[in-house]
């Protein structure tokens, strides 16, 4: 439980300094590496979109979504970030987003699934700051 608070805590700082950088892939490839290359970090998202589609606080935000296609386009989002060969096409943050009214309880559920999944996959801490790293300053694009 401390970890998961540690964690929460350094996403919070990350979010906050996120405000004012944008996400940007990395130089190199040891994140992607940590990860598990491409086959990892496909098990961590599914693992994450499972965890979500039974949150009740953040499940109807998914419903009549196809998840297999939701799925590929995070992994290859996820994999560019974390400097792997892929490359993220799909539509940009606030586009993807704009609609759904979600609030910072929303998208920090959604964070608790993905670190909940990335522990699962034996991710380890500082490897789990570092893809949050990159996905922190997403977060005011997707919240309103």
């Amino acid at each position: 439980m401390l970890k998961r608070l540690s964690i929460l805590a350094v996403f919070s700082a990350l979010v906050l300094a996120g405000c004012v950088a944008s996400p940007e892939p990395a130089e190199d490839d040891r994140l992607y590496q940590a990860l598990g290359e491409r086959e990892g970090i496909e098990r961590i998202v599914e693992d994450m979109l499972i965890r979500v589609t039974d949150d009740v606080r953040i499940a109807h935000y998914f419903r009549g979504i196809p998840l297999g296609d939701l799925r590929d386009e995070l992994a290859d989002q996820f994999c560019e970030l974390a400097g792997g060969p892929c490359e993220y096409t799909g539509r940009d943050m606030r586009e993807a987003h704009e609609d759904l009214d979600l609030s910072r309880a929303d998208f920090n559920a959604l964070v608790e699934h993905l670190i909940a999944a990335m522990e699962r996959h034996h991710v380890r801490v500082p490897d789990q700051n570092r893809l949050l790293a990159k996905l922190a300053p997403m977060e005011r694009d997707m919240v309103d």
